[in-house]
């Protein structure tokens, strides 16, 4: 009644299924025999018999089996399962495996195979199957498949997209392969799931639906992203429960710049996000960076069995994220040492000298935040005159220079070590900015700025003699959710 490789319990599975129990969406899929089809735990449909059900813990295995997916709760829509450990090597490899195939950022334009993924974990191509198939119950191929025809099926959903740039943008390299694997796979032709709700052409911009396991503190998250907003470039509706921005990024060379606007839904524990039609052909990597500022993939179960003891206030709370590591960047930097609104302020100084106008649909939503390749070639004096500091200029033009050249790379499929290795060797950035850039803009969970005074005070460290070594020491117990455990530090202040 269960996949051979999952260590799902199947009477708390449909436990979960019969109360449609959000806080378990994403962990596990249900796929119903009498039918076919696989489910999310809160779909709404009429809840099937037991005998019929059969458990799997992600959808490629649910695919793998036979099942197709529910066009009622569309499983494309379940936050991803995201999962850490500090223990078993193969468990470690094998899950780092799926995290680069999730990451679109992590191939540089390439079509992931097995011989390269191999090659980046630094294994043989034999090795990688072997324990994916393991760990999973399918293969790397079989997981990309289910991860592209679910891309796919949320662009035909909610989009007005032809059905050919769907298929490149999910990573096809032909329509007539996408046709056929989606056929083969869901027995439907692509069209078929054309929706009446999708955008309509002339529409400016348009929407698709985000999923979460509660708990989640949105106030709490809206708080610390509207405590940091910067005029012009972000907007935070406290009670809307909204964020809106502006957003440029490089894919494969070419300029993508807009504006988007994450609403939360919280009795549907969804968010709905609207995107400019400017953003249409990078989609999947905009959904993917919004999943990450907001923390929409974390497994709350997980995280509050290790740190609950310690922090039984914080179980909702979640890392904030960012949806451009380089920005994010250059903020940590200006951080340094000062306050957050006094940083906010040298931020949006940067932003009104060196940042490009943008029209949107937002009266306060006006400029873009500077290129990699202005503030690379920005001045000393003309920095100077926005009130920065030299040592925080060498660090701000270091950062923009590593990530122009692309020597540096600022999201979650990067390295994280090396990532962290190299910030560090650049100019004006040691342990504390490194870190932070790691919790929030390489999702790191396990990120620990044992420098931060604000958590050294948390801990209780400050009367130590060497209080950053005290603060790792008590971080211990909390591995591997330090950076869950800093963010709820920093809310008992």
């Amino acid at each position: 009644m269960t996949s051979p490789v999952s260590n799902l319990q199947p009477d708390a599975c449909y436990l979960a299924l019969k109360t449609r129990d959000a806080r378990f969406d994403g962990r596990f899929f249900t796929g119903v025999t009498s039918t076919g089809i696989y489910c999310r735990p809160v779909c709404r449909v009429r809840t099937p018999r037991r005998e019929n059900c059969r458990f799997f813990g992600h959808a490629a295995q649910a695919e793998s089996a036979g099942f197709r997916p529910c066009l009622r709760c569309r499983p494309e829509l379940a936050p991803h399962s995201v999962t850490w450990s500090i223990q078993d090597a193969s468990y470690i490899l094998a899950h780092q495996a799926a995290r680069l195939l999730d990451e679109p950022e992590a191939w540089g334009g390439e079509s992931p195979t097995a011989q390269l993924l191999a090659a980046r974990l630094g294994v043989t191509d034999r090795h990688v199957r072997r324990i994916f198939e393991a760990q999973f119950g399918v293969s790397p191929v079989q997981y990309l498949q289910t991860r592209r025809l679910l891309t796919a099926k949320q662009l035909l959903a909610d989009t007005n997209l032809p059905v050919t740039q769907v298929a490149l943008i999910s990573g096809y390299s032909s329509v007539r392969r996408f046709n056929a694997a989606f056929v083969e796979h869901y027995g439907l032709n692509p069209t078929a799931l054309r929706r009446a709700g999708a955008a309509k052409p002339g529409e400016e911009g348009f929407a698709i639906r985000l999923g979460y396991r509660p708990p989640y503190d949105v106030q709490a998250m809206l708080q610390f992203l509207h405590k940091r907003a910067m005029t012009g470039i972000e907007q935070v509706n406290l009670e809307q429960r909204s964020v809106a921005r502006t957003w440029s990024l490089d894919v494969s060379g070419k300029r993508h710049s807009g504006w988007l606007d994450a609403r939360f839904d919280e009795d549907r524990s969804q968010v709905t996000l609207r995107i400019s039609d400017s953003l249409r052909e990078v989609l999947p990597l905009v959904i993917h960076r919004v999943r990450a500022m907001l923390d929409l993939d974390a497994d709350p179960q997980a995280i509050n069995e290790q740190l609950h003891q310690g922090f039984p206030a914080g179980d909702g709370l979640r890392v904030p994220g960012t949806v451009s590591g380089y920005e994010l960047a250059t903020r940590a930097v200006l951080g340094q040492q000062i306050t957050v609104a006094a940083a906010r302020t040298l931020a949006q100084r940067l932003v009104e000298r060196f940042g490009e106008p943008i029209a949107t649909p937002f009266a306060g939503l006006t400029r873009l935040f500077p290129e990699p390749a202005v503030l690379a070639s920005a001045s000393g004096d003309a920095l100077g005159q926005l009130g920065i500091v030299k040592q925080r200029q060498a660090a701000i033009v270091a950062i923009a220079q590593a990530v122009a050249d692309k020597r540096i790379e600022l999201h979650g499929g990067a390295d994280v070590q090396a990532t962290i290795a190299a910030l560090k060797a650049l100019p004006g950035i040691g342990d504390w900015t490194a870190q932070y850039i790691a919790m929030r803009a390489l999702r790191w969970p396990d990120a620990f700025p044992a420098g931060d005074i604000a958590l050294q005070k948390a801990l209780g460290v400050l009367d130590a003699p060497n209080r950053a070594r005290a603060a790792e020491a008590a971080s211990q117990a909390w591995k591997p959710w330090r950076s869950y455990a800093v963010i709820r530090a920093w809310a008992t202040l």
